[in-house]
This record gives C-alpha cells, structure tokens and sequence, in this order.
C-alpha cells in the first residue's frame, strides 16, 4: 500500500499553506512567468494559465495520491494572496526522507517567507509526520536559495557536478539552457535546535480538506 501526505493546511502568524485551488490560476501564471523562476527552475516558459490550472488539477492531486509528494500553496493570512509555492518531491516512505523546494513570488521577496514557509513544512514533516530527512538542494549560482537553507538551519553535504540546468536568457528574449553543478543539502530533527528564535515558529495543523 503506497504511503501518502494527508490534505492539510499550516499556519503561521504571517502565512497559510494549503493545497493548491483553481483560484489560485491567475496568480500562479504570473509567478511561473517571473524571469528569476524562469531562470532556477524546469518550468515551461511562457507558462500559460492552462498550464497552472493542469499542475492544480491534475499535477498536484497525482503527486499527492500516488505517493511521491506534496504541493502547497503559501498565501498571506490576513490577504490570502498568493505568496509561493512549497513542493515536497522525491519522497522515500521507507527511509522517511522528501526533497523540499520553493518559490516566492517577485512582489514578495525580501520578506523572509520562503524560509517562514520552509521551516513551517520542515517542523510539520519531522512533528507530524515523523520524518527523519529534509533534502534540498539548489543551483551553485542561486545565492537566495542558499541563504534560505542555511536560515533554517539546513547542513552543506556536498556537490553534484553538472548536475543542474539553469537557463539563460539571450540577447533576442530566448532562453539558453546552461549547466551548473547542485549543492545537497540535509535538514534533520536535531538540526531545528536554536532555530527557532531566529524565525517564526510556532504551527497549527488543520485536517484533511475535501
């Protein structure tokens, strides 16, 4: 029987992560468009509305039911604008071990959210849901990327060369795909220690959504 993530939302005193809705279309485009995702990520560029509406539709429940992982949405509490995304991938049920990413929205970087929302994921992982390995892992050029791992207390392992393709935009508006290496990184149980006051903390889980 395959193992799953329940449908869940987490909240923080700044932010809510729940499961992907079709509301959240629109908005989703806009920051799958933003020129530091098209950069850093896989995803298609341009990324059309119809594309976001598959991922929330049939992506994101798939990943979810079939065992491999996790999409949520990162709204702002009081607004319940869209802030990111947080997607757990890759999951092993027998090790307890999931890769975590992230994605923030251009309007709101700076904030701290993507460590808020890492961190929150993190702790809900390993108090909820007794895992015992966070892994991350981020392009050798994506300084922001790295400063949010090492916010949240993650530990360097080590380099996998060549193992990334980041794009580059040219000159003519075309993206050109370029290799760079990843850096691996582990965030276990003990590692959250002292962490804490540094970055909002406390969560509240709330049950399966319909």
């Amino acid at each position: 029987m395959t193992s799953t993530f329940p449908n869940v939302s987490i909240s923080t005193e700044r932010l809510v992560l729940r499961p992907l809705d079709e509301d959240d279309v629109a908005a989703l485009a806009a920051m799958m468009n933003d020129e530091q995702v098209a950069a850093w990520t896989s995803v298609p560029q341009p990324f059309t509305e119809d594309g976001a509406r598959t991922w929330i539709t049939e992506y994101a429940p798939a990943e979810r039911t079939e065992g491999r992982g996790l999409d949520f949405a990162v709204t702002e509490f009081l607004t319940q604008r869209l802030v990111g995304v947080i997607q757990l991938g890759k999951t092993n049920w027998r090790v307890r071990s999931t890769e975590l990413s992230y994605i923030i929205a251009p309007w709101a970087r700076g904030e701290g959210y993507a460590s808020e929302a890492a961190l929150v994921t993190a702790r809900w992982l390993f108090s909820d849901q007794k895992f015992e390995r966070v892994e991350l892992r981020t392009a050798a050029d994506n300084t922001a990327s790295q400063q949010v791992a090492q916010k949240i207390g993650c530990i360097s392992e080590g380099v996998l060369r060549n193992a990334c393709i980041a794009r580059s935009r040219a000159e003519d508006g075309t993206w050109t795909d370029v290799r760079t290496d990843f850096i691996v990184w582990s965030l276990l149980p003990e590692d959250l220690e002292g962490v804490g006051g540094r970055l909002p903390g406390g969560f509240t889980s709330f049950g399966d959504w319909n």
